[in-house]
């Protein structure tokens, strides 16, 4: 999952974004409204966690904008406030779920799973394509019914987008997109020399799944089984 945070608070926008790229999440951060609804409207994001209280365009204003738009990307609000009015105002203009700060992490990631399986997503633990196994919990690949082997952080992300359509060609754009980010300076080689890593990776498992190259465009994730 790729996931958009607009929070002002500077500190507490770091401290969040060390918490989701721990728990393998790829993150922007962004401190005003304005740029939060131009990052929002990429729709590269598969939630995005929001502070209502922001400079140059509040929260309610940006998903109010966005729901206008028939942008359904979960929202998580981020509020300071607690009373009832301004939590049910949030949710009656489109908004998923809520935080009031302050709030524990272990209770922002779970909500922040809650609005993928409200999106219809059920996150599996484990992803198969013919004899290839992702182990999502571990952060490793497996050989079905053999050895495994770790993934880094890119890896990973890159393996999970490609298990999650398997046989689509993935486009370098997109592989970008949602690993590095909109606004990264990453290129094309970037993404090449990940997957060289991840074929060398499979490739030790001796598995007959394989990662297709669609030359000029992208990668697809393919069994021969």
């Amino acid at each position: 999952m790729r996931i958009l945070l607009v929070e002002d608070e500077v500190r507490l926008s770091q401290a969040l974004v060390e918490i989701f790229q721990k728990n393998r999440y790829g993150i922007d951060a962004v401190y005003n409204g304005a740029d939060g609804l131009k990052y929002a409207r990429s729709g590269i994001y598969d939630a995005i966690v929001l502070d209502m209280m922001l400079p140059e365009m509040d929260g309610i204003t940006i998903l109010k904008t966005l729901r206008e738009e028939k942008n359904q990307v979960p929202v998580l609000f981020l509020t300071a406030k607690d009373d009832i009015d301004t939590k049910v105002r949030g949710l009656d203009c489109g908004a998923d779920d809520y935080v009031t700060k302050p709030f524990s992490t272990e209770e922002l990631l779970a909500r922040v799973r809650a609005l993928t399986r409200r999106k219809g997503e059920v996150i599996d633990s484990s992803l198969t394509v013919g004899d290839l196994v992702l182990n999502k919990r571990k952060c490793e690949l497996q050989k079905k019914d053999g050895e495994s082997i770790k993934l880094s952080l890119k890896e990973f992300q890159i393996v999970d987008l490609l298990f999650e359509n398997p046989g689509q060609i993935i486009n370098k754009e997109r592989i970008i997109e949602k690993i590095w980010g909109g606004d990264s300076d990453a290129e094309y080689n970037n993404v090449e020399v990940y997957i060289s890593f991840i074929r060398k990776k499979m490739e030790h498992l001796q598995v007959a799944t394989t990662i297709r190259t669609a030359r000029g465009i992208g990668y697809s994730l393919e069994s021969k089984n």
